[in-house]
This record gives C-alpha cells, sequence and structure tokens, in this order.
C-alpha cells in the first residue's frame, strides 16, 4: 500500500514536472494585439505611453535595419522598443547584478502571419516570482504594474 503511494507521489510528480516544463515557454512570453494598424504607429505610441508613465525610452530598434548590415534579409519588419526605470533598475541591481542581462525592458512589435500587429514581452510578473526576492518585489511586481498600465493604451 505504502509503496503504490510512493509510486504514485512520484509519477504524479514527474508529470506534473513534465507538463510545467512544456507550459513555460509560453508563460513566459505574453502576446497583445495592437489597436494600431501600422507597425510604426505602434511603436510611437508606445514611446508616448513609456515617458507618460514615467520611464525613458531609449530606443527603437529596427531589426531588418540591423539584420541587413550583415547581409541578411527579412520580409517582415520586426521593432524592439527598449524601456527603462533607472530607480527599479538601480534597486534590483544592487542585489542581483546578475540579472542586468534582462535590462533594459523590451517589447518587441511585428506583424503576424493573420495580417495583425502584435507586441509582445517577457512575463515581467511569473519571471520576478520564479527569482523571488528583491527580484519579485520590482520586476514582479512594480515593473509589472507599470508595463500593463503603460501597454493599457496601446492594446485591444
Amino acid at each position: 500500500m505504502i509503496l503504490c503511494f510512493l509510486i504514485g507521489l512520484v509519477i504524479g510528480g514527474v508529470l506534473f514536472g513534465i507538463v510545467a516544463w512544456l507550459a513555460m515557454p509560453s508563460m513566459m512570453i505574453v502576446k497583445h494585439q495592437s489597436r494600431y494598424d501600422s507597425i510604426e504607429e505602434t511603436c510611437n505610441r508606445l514611446k508616448a505611453a513609456i515617458e507618460a508613465n514615467g520611464w525613458s525610452c531609449p530606443t527603437i530598434r529596427d531589426m531588418n535595419q540591423t539584420m541587413a548590415k550583415h547581409g541578411v534579409h527579412m520580409d517582415e519588419q520586426i521593432k524592439i522598443v527598449e524601456l527603462c526605470n533607472a530607480t527599479y533598475a538601480k534597486e534590483v541591481l544592487l542585489t542581483n547584478p546578475e540579472v542586468s542581462t534582462l535590462m533594459p525592458c523590451a517589447w518587441g512589435v511585428y506583424r503576424a502571419t493573420d495580417g495583425k500587429v502584435y507586441i509582445s514581452g517577457m512575463n515581467m510578473g511569473l519571471m520576478g516570482k520564479m527569482f523571488g526576492g528583491n527580484i519579485a518585489k520590482i520586476m514582479g511586481g512594480t515593473v509589472s504594474k507599470d508595463e500593463t498600465r503603460m501597454l493599457k493604451e496601446v492594446i485591444r
């Protein structure tokens, strides 16, 4: 009886782990449809929303131009909109400098095969919970709330 319970517990744990592992990628990246029909307009509106919420937008990267410099051509336009809040960044970097690789935050803007413009980004709430501690407090809490407020002005 106890052996059956232990075997069931192990099998259940393994199955849970497999399901969690398979679900993780779709949970880590969030995708929202833009309320605008052009990538350019979406990027401009994102920049305005970022700055209106007290953040900075260091750059909007045109990935097509960047890759073209290296001889790589893409038919579909893709841009990356960077956003940064220096105060939040400092709070995280003081305790966890290793997450500097995730800064600045960024959103991808692209047209999908369905013809609609989308904005994608890291799920900061989930990412913060995974890291725990100060990262959960800042990135999973404050940053996630700010990003939600910014996106509300640009997504459907």
